[in-house]
C-alpha cells in the first residue's frame, strides 16, 4: 500500500497512514500534531483538517498532512523502525513528485504540440485565403491586359494573311483591312483591335483565320 499519495495535484500522506507506519494509535499522532509548536501559519499550510469513515461506517477526523509536514512531524520519532519509515516516506514523496513533474511535462509538451498545430494550421488558412486573393487579384489584372506591341503585330499579320487570301488588289484589300478590323473590334468590345485583351489573342486569331468577307460569303 502506498504511504503518499497526490491530492489536488500535491503529494501528501495523512495520520491514519502515518500511525500504521510508526506503529502508533492514531489518536496519538492527532495530539502530537495538535501539540506541535510551530505557527499557526505553517500548521494551517501543512496539515489540513480531514475526515475518514471507519469500518463501523464512523466518521472520524484525520489530517492530510504535506511533505514539510511530515518532515517536522516525524523528527521526533526514534527507533530503527523509524528511521526506515523516515526513510521510506522520503523515497515515496520523491518519486510521486518526480510522476508528477514528468506527467506535468508531457501535459505541457502536448499541449504546446497543439498550440503549434493550432498555430500552424492558422498560418495555412491564412496563407491560403492570401493565395487566393493573390490568384482573384491576378486573375482580374490578367483580364485586363491588352496586347504588347509583338502580339499586336501577330494579330496584323494574321489579318494580312487572311485579307491576301482573298485578294491581290490594292483598293479592294483596303476594303477588306477595314471590314476586318472593323469586325474585330464589334466580336471583341473593343475601340481598336490593339485593345483587344491579351487572354483574347488565341480567340481573335482563331477567328481571323476563320474570317470570310461579306462579299464573298
Amino acid at each position: 500500500m502506498s504511504i503518499v499519495f497526490v491530492k489536488d495535484n500535491q503529494v501528501v500522506t495523512d495520520s491514519l497512514t502515518i500511525a500504521r507506519s510508526f506503529d502508533k494509535e492514531h489518536a496519538r499522532v492527532m495530539r502530537d500534531i495538535r501539540e506541535l509548536e510551530c505557527s499557526e501559519e505553517f500548521r494551517v499550510g501543512n496539515f489540513a483538517e480531514s475526515t475518514y469513515i471507519n469500518e463501523q461506517q464512523r466518521e472520524y477526523p484525520k489530517y492530510i498532512i504535506s511533505e514539510q509536514g511530515f518532515t517536522f512531524l516525524v523528527m521526533g520519532y526514534t527507533g530503527s523502525d523509524a528511521m526506515r519509515f523516515k526513510e521510506s516516506y522520503i523515497k515515496e514523496f520523491h518519486s510521486m513528485k518526480e510522476k508528477i513533474r514528468n506527467n506535468v511535462q508531457v501535459l505541457d509538451e502536448k499541449q504546446s504540440l497543439i498550440e503549434s498545430m493550432k498555430l500552424t494550421i492558422a498560418t495555412s488558412e491564412r496563407q491560403d485565403k492570401t493565395e487566393k486573393k493573390l490568384i482573384a487579384l491576378e486573375s482580374k489584372v490578367d483580364e485586363q491586359i491588352t496586347l504588347d506591341y509583338g502580339e499586336q503585330r501577330s494579330l496584323q499579320k494574321a489579318v494580312a494573311k487572311r485579307v491576301y487570301h482573298f485578294t491581290e488588289d490594292k483598293q479592294e484589300a483596303s476594303k477588306l483591312f477595314r471590314q476586318a478590323y472593323r469586325e474585330i473590334k464589334d466580336r471583341f468590345a473593343v475601340a481598336s483591335y490593339k485593345d483587344v485583351k491579351r487572354k483574347d489573342l488565341e480567340a481573335a486569331t482563331n477567328y481571323i483565320n476563320n474570317w470570310i468577307p461579306k462579299r464573298v460569303a
